[in-house]
């Protein structure tokens, strides 16, 4: 049942991006206002979604997970870092599509907004984090600090969430519930986007299946190199 759920996985993936992008480009209407627009609704939220709360969020809690004794292992160390990758790339797209929407709306390309600029210290963080595993050669010790950083650059996803409540930003609010609970999408429209929520998190997933794998025959590399060296220089001691 798992293997044929892993065998479908990238097939529903493609077919839930396949039908978003086209109901979103020829069925949905254009909106009142920003017109053809605002079809980047069902392309911009649901990456910032995967990048902020389901990539990063997947990383900190393995990270947790690897730092807590009863759960430490090999595996959480490796989705924490395959899947702060994956983030990286993410967020990079929340900021493209975000600039690409906030050109015509807001005038400019970037904007030192309080979304904004949270979300670019975020993937800061992510970038950040990459160059820490890359410091040291310890197994563990780059395990246990990547994993500490993970868990306290993670104090930043509540700001950017709340930072249009906090503050006064170019960026609109809530794209599916206002703070009252009511809908801002309806329709097509509301259906069209919340596929897209559904094929970028399977999306998601797809990914860190196979940057799994490509990590763990990375490791084995790494292992039996290691093991050919010490075999070879205990020959030369010899």
């Amino acid at each position: 049942m798992i293997k044929l759920s892993q065998r479908l996985l990238g097939p529903v993936t493609l077919v839930s991006l396949a039908l978003t992008f086209w109901l979103g480009l020829w069925v949905t209407p254009p909106d009142v206002v920003q017109g053809d627009l605002v079809r980047l609704l069902y392309v911009h939220p649901p990456i910032a979604w995967v990048a902020l709360y389901v990539s990063f969020g997947t990383a900190t809690i393995a990270s947790c997970l690897y730092l807590w004794p009863r759960t430490r292992s090999d595996v959480m160390d490796r989705v924490a870092y395959c899947a702060m990758e994956i983030s990286v790339v993410f967020i990079a797209l929340t900021l493209i599509t975000g600039s690409i929407w906030g050109r015509p709306t807001w005038g400019v390309w970037w904007a030192w907004d309080a979304r904004l600029t949270s979300t670019a210290i975020l993937g800061v963080f992510a970038l950040a984090y990459l160059a820490l595993r890359r410091a040291n050669d310890d197994p563990a010790v780059r395990a246990r600090r990547s994993g500490v950083f993970a868990i306290l650059t993670a104090i930043n996803v509540p700001i950017i969430h709340f930072s249009v409540q906090w503050w006064k930003t170019l960026h609109q609010g809530a794209s599916v519930l206002t703070s009252n609970g009511t809908l801002n999408v309806h329709g097509s429209m509301l259906w069209t986007m919340l596929l897209g929520f559904i094929g970028f998190t399977l999306l998601f997933f797809w990914l860190l299946r196979y940057r799994y794998r490509l990590e763990v025959k990375r490791d084995f590399v790494v292992a039996t190199t290691v093991d050919e060296a010490l075999a070879l220089r205990r020959r030369e001691g010899v």
